[in-house]
């Protein structure tokens, strides 16, 4: 076998596909997608009709509404920062402006927002856009909602013939008189519209599919105005008066405090709902693959400037306040929109139709625009948003910004909503659980929560509970202590120790002991002073980590007696991914890496990655200069810890007290919550769904890849993940022999064969010589053999990465390798049996672990495409 495999890099069918430019050649003007297209009308549709009865609903003008959404999509899609995101009159703003409207009048309210806009274009060019998003989401969720219902009881007076009323009291005040005077066809033209809004998206079938493509809004509204003309309905309709008489800013007029309020009202709500529309189009735009390729993330700086710059041309024309819609821009992402052109275009049809569309606009009930508006506004008060702030505790904060923004206002609102947020916080700050009980003559006191100056007076009743002389364990459980609460505890345990008692400090972590039993160190340590003496693990599980071990201080080792061990404490280093000294870092068919030291797959033998480079250990060594028996630099090393024998059962060497520390760890945080469910399976035995075949490399966790638990995965690893094709096992039938238990016994219902980047085997793969040595690592690879035959084969399409060429000889071969194992395994007879019978799937699975993103196999076609696995996807 060829120790150089054609990388094929000469060919030149291949290079015709390499990367296309992001932006057109120089000279040659950008062209209009034909996506844009579609999808800019696909908002016009939308807005259209929506930006008339907001206008409706302040009760300004209506071309104000028109006015508003061309400028938004012209300045603030040309000028913003998220190209996809679609702004205009929103109906976030509803009662704002119309609030403003009937105190200011209509051109001093241009005039406010002329002035919030320039407090915009301010806030953007001092880049505190993020600030925005500190706002906690129950506050901005209520303050929609409250919007929300102050609109629907407005325009449901609109809905029964009727005129609404400046305030939420007096709607619902008059709502009863209202009831007893309806009239009959501004009832039926609005009973008929929100039936359509309701109806038309729930259309079955084929044909179903097809009409639902027609904006849901448009539909509505124009099935209403065409029933109410063909039936000659008296209705009142769309007054679009001339172009010439529409009313401009004017200078504000008013009290300059009420002014200044309104300002800042105007600013607040259009930043805070842009800002978190466009980190909403980012989350939307990132399921989507194909558009995601060509947008990039918002500047959200840079929004705040374009919204800025367009509420200053809206005000100045006399539009209505602009901001992000998320009802557009939703339609705008799912269109296929590709760029900010869909936006730009549908601003301009907004013009296009305010100018030459003013006859078939005035045939629209105005009952009909209220009935939409009144369903946007019901919409607004979302179930999926009580649920989510109800699972996480802020139901209060929602709840009272929600009837503070409906009583009383939005700016209001916001702020009673901002103080019940800051009040909750302080409440679980201060919420702090002080408990005692004792054990077998240990009084142990446990504290739970952050330890303030306000819990000290129950941590000092609860300290003094322990008699003096007793042994006494305090278990910290929280992540903060203020000075008050560490001075008390402190003193307490200095009096204790004193009077002949011990106490020993401890987190919530097994293993975690804060300084020495009876001295006060641990309390530094706990309060923020770096306490170097405690060695011990101060890892959570699942939380950033080197192997899970803690590095363990020289000092430490010093003070243990055992100067000698300090060296193999970088034992996590190596086995933490960090890439040895020589870049490839592959594995030799010998058994050993590049450096001449002992190999493993990937994590022991490199990483594949010539970006990553080795980190110095705890002792100031590189991963590469431990102590290894074979190491010739090494002479002062024990055989037996290559073998494993000695060295195993002498818990004072480092290695064992790591075992023993995880051990201890997963007894004490971990065993608690599955215990349960273990029991439950050593009931009922294992019933796993997944065989799951993959390397042996250490930095693939399978649970955490696939988030699974106990009994969820059948995993069989091995150098490489090989799957030996039957006959050519040569006395090791493990891999046949769990293939055959799984499909057989346990009845799995697919086999996944996962490969990795920066695979230790595949590098031997492609560095193995003819005639080397036999080990019995080379005897192994040889089953991966047929892998680098089919990735020479010039007959057979190589395996790739959606989105991108494999980025080098290595990784194409860990793609092709997973595909010919695929084949491997349905050479088998139970595998075979059970794919013709349909009770059997097989997935195909490459794992980047330096992007640490999964890619899956795209079966079906003959080019084998291993797809990007997103979070959007996880929801399918």
């Amino acid at each position: 076998m060829s120790a150089c495999v054609p990388t094929r890099a000469d060919d030149p069918r291949r290079e015709e596909h390499s990367h296309e430019p992001h932006s057109p050649p120089p000279g040659r003007r950008p062209r209009l997608a034909g996506a844009d297209v579609s999808a800019s009308i696909a908002v016009f549709l939308i807005a259209l009709p929506l930006s008339l009865g907001i206008a409706l609903a302040t009760g300004a003008p209506l071309q104000a509404g028109l006015v508003a959404a061309a400028v938004g999509g012209l300045v603030a899609g040309r000028l913003g920062g998220a190209p996809l995101q679609v702004s205009g009159p929103a109906a976030g703003l509803t009662v704002v402006t119309a609030e403003l409207i009937h105190q200011y009048g209509w051109r001093t309210t241009c005039a406010i927002t002329v002035l919030a806009g320039l407090a915009q274009l301010g806030l953007g060019l001092l880049r505190v856009a993020r600030t925005a998003l500190a706002v906690s989401p129950a506050i901005v969720h209520g303050m929609l909602a409250g919007i929300g219902v102050t609109i629907a009881v407005a325009q449901l007076h609109i809905v029964l013939g009727g005129i609404p009323h400046s305030s939420v009291l007096d709607n619902l005040r008059e709502l009863p008189a209202q009831l007893a005077r309806v009239h009959p066809a501004a009832l039926a033209v609005s009973v008929l519209t929100l039936a359509l809004l309701v109806l038309w998206p729930r259309l079955p079938g084929r044909a179903g599919k097809l009409l639902r493509k027609v904006p849901t809004p448009l539909v509505a509204v124009a099935v209403a105005t065409t029933t109410a003309s063909l039936m000659g309905l008296s209705l009142p309709k769309v007054d679009l008066p001339s172009w010439s008489s529409h009313a401009l800013a004017a200078l504000p007029d008013g009290p300059v405090l009420g002014l200044v309020a309104a300002v800042l009202t105007i600013t607040l709500v259009c930043s805070v709902q842009s800002l978190l529309g466009a980190v909403a189009v980012d989350k939307l735009v990132a399921g989507r693959p194909e558009q995601s390729a060509q947008v990039g993330r918002s500047d959200l700086d840079r929004e705040l400037l374009g919204q800025g710059a367009a509420n200053v041309v809206s005000g100045a024309l006399g539009g209505l306040p602009i901001a992000g819609v998320a009802v557009r821009s939703s339609a705008n992402v799912h269109a296929g929109a590709m760029s900010r052109n869909s936006t730009m275009l549908h601003g301009v049809l907004v013009v296009v139709a305010a100018l030459l569309m003013v006859p078939i606009l005035e045939l629209i009930p105005l009952a009909s625009l209220a009935a939409l508006v009144m369903a946007v506004g019901i919409q607004m008060v979302s179930l999926h948003h009580i649920r989510t702030v109800t699972r996480h505790r802020e139901v209060l904060v929602y709840a009272v910004t929600t009837l503070a923004v409906v009583f009383f206002g939005v700016l209001e609102g916001v702020t009673l909503g901002i103080a019940m947020a800051v009040g909750v916080a302080l409440h679980r700050l201060t919420r702090t659980r002080i408990t005692h009980d004792e054990t077998e003559g240990v009084h142990h006191v446990h504290v739970r929560g952050q330890l303030t100056f306000l819990a000290v007076p129950r941590l000092s009743r609860t300290l003094h509970l322990v008699p003096q002389g007793a042994d006494a364990v305090v278990e910290l459980d929280g992540s903060f202590m203020d000075h008050a609460a560490y001075e008390s505890l402190q003193d307490w345990q200095n009096t204790h120790t004193v009077h002949g008692g011990t106490v020993e400090l401890v987190g919530r972590r097994s293993g975690v002991r804060i300084g020495e039993p009876t001295g006060p160190a641990g309390l530094q340590a706990l309060a923020g002073v770096a306490a170097e003496e405690s060695a011990d693990c101060r890892c959570h599980p699942w939380t950033p980590w080197r192997n899970h071990q803690c590095e363990i201080p020289e000092a430490a080792l010093l003070r243990d007696g055992q100067p000698g061990d300090a060296q193999g404490t970088g034992a996590d280093d190596a086995g933490g991914g960090a890439a040895p000294s020589d870049a490839d870092g592959a594995l030799r068919a010998d058994g050993t890496d590049s450096t001449g030291g002992r190999g493993g797959t990937g994590g022991h033998g490199g990483t594949g990655e010539p970006d990553k480079v080795s980190e110095p250990n705890p002792t100031g060594g590189d991963a590469d200069s431990l102590a290894r028996p074979d190491d010739p630099q090494d002479n002062t090393a024990d055989a037996n810890e290559d073998t494993g024998t000695g060295a195993a059962t002498d818990t004072s060497r480092p290695s064992a007290r790591q075992l023993a520390r995880g051990i201890s760890a997963f007894q004490r945080n971990t065993a608690p919550l599955v215990r349960g469910e273990l029991a439950r399976l050593a009931r009922e035995g294992q019933q796993p769904s997944q065989l799951f075949l993959t390397c042996a490399d250490s930095r693939l966790v399978t649970s955490m890849i696939t988030s699974s638990g106990p009994g969820d995965l059948f995993v069989v690893r091995n150098v490489g993940n090989l799957v030996p094709l039957p006959g050519h096992e040569s006395g090791d039938d493990s891999v046949a022999a769990a293939i055959e238990y799984a499909v057989d016994v346990l009845e799995v219902r697919s086999i996944t064969v996962c490969g990795h980047s920066g695979c230790g085997a595949m590098q031997a793969l492609l560095a193995s010589e003819p005639g080397a040595a036999q080990t019995p690592l080379r005897r192994w690879l040889r089953h991966g053999e047929p892998s680098l035959e089919r990735m020479s084969d010039e007959d057979r399409p190589w395996a790739r990465l959606a989105g991108r060429a494999p980025a080098d000889a290595v990784e194409q071969l860990c793609l092709t390798n997973v595909v010919q194992q695929l084949e491997h395994l349905r050479a088998h007879e139970s595998v075979a049996r059970a794919l013709r019978a349909g009770e059997l799937e097989l997935h195909g699975m490459y794992f980047h672990v330096g992007e640490a993103q999964a890619y899956l196999l795209t079966e079906g076609h003959e080019d084998r495409v291993f797809d990007h696995v997103g979070v959007a996807d996880l929801s399918a």
